[in-house]
């Protein structure tokens, strides 16, 4: 899981969760009189089906909208993807929400009910703009900074994440014409894949991007997964072990990539 992933429009539908859940406790009515009794929350069955139909869905929602971000490309659940469901669901959960404020019983609205509207309006429309909003599409965590020179020898880096040399990314085990090599030394003959001989015997670090997210295992041979690597991301190779790659994450992490089929070296 990479939660560079996330984009501005998945904070929102994060932001608007924590809002819902928390007007889910919230009184749901008010009510000043002497023979009230316990005013309900979100929770209470008497209020059925507020919580299905508003809280539940909206939190739904925003798990369904945030979880397609560590989805495979073109990943569908009966023919849409899962922020398609969530959307769907947001805008659900905001039409529910304001047929309580316009109709229901006879009591004054209560902060719960109020508060549950207003994040459920705002988790429906961040997950709609989000689709059209450039704003809403830009990474979360922005564009990493500056960084001190690789100690691979690929010279200066514009930070974490980018190719040394920019410009289109390549397939693995080519070389564009007339480009130097990351180590600035010049190349007579293309890269070779992975499990080819090295020139030397020695392994030259480069960046390189997934078509699709993928595992990344413990260096010691274990099962588990220690990251995913995610498309549209660039990650640093730092060494070969037959078909597979030694690649590094943005936090530091180190693992092996085991499918390195279709990846696009930078």
């Amino acid at each position: 899981m990479n939660i560079r992933s996330l984009t501005r429009g998945d904070g929102v539908a994060i932001g608007a969760a924590v809002l819902l859940f928390i007007a889910s406790f919230l009184d749901f009515y008010s009510c000043d009189g002497a023979y009230c009794g316990e005013v309900p929350n979100g929770w209470d069955d008497k209020l059925f089906p507020v919580l299905p139909s508003i809280f539940l869905a909206g939190l739904i929602a925003a798990g369904l909208i945030v979880a397609s971000r560590f989805q495979p490309a073109g990943k569908k659940l009966a023919g849409l993807g899962l922020d398609q469901w969530g959307t769907a669901l947001a805008v659900f959960a905001a039409w529910s929400a304001l047929w309580t404020l316009i109709g229901g019983l006879d009591f004054d609205k209560g902060i719960g009910q109020i508060l549950g509207f207003i994040a459920a309006l705002a988790l429906a429309a961040g997950a709609v703009l989000s689709q059209t909003l450039p704003a809403l599409k830009a990474p979360l965590l922005g564009t990493p900074g500056p960084q001190a020179p690789s100690p691979y020898g690929a010279g200066p880096n514009p930070g974490y994440g980018y190719p040394a040399q920019h410009g289109a990314p390549t397939p693995y085990g080519a070389q564009p014409g007339g480009q130097q090599p990351y180590g600035g030394q010049q190349q007579a003959a293309p890269q070779p894949g992975p499990g080819a001989p090295q020139p030397g015997g020695e392994f030259a670090p480069f960046w390189f991007a997934v078509p699709v997210a993928r595992p990344l295992y413990a260096e010691d041979g274990s099962p588990t997964a220690i990251a995913e690597l995610a498309p549209g991301t660039w990650y640093l190779a730092v060494d070969q072990r037959g078909q597979a790659l030694v690649a590094q994450t943005q936090d530091g992490r180190r693992g092996v990539l085991q499918d390195t089929t279709g990846i696009q070296r930078g």
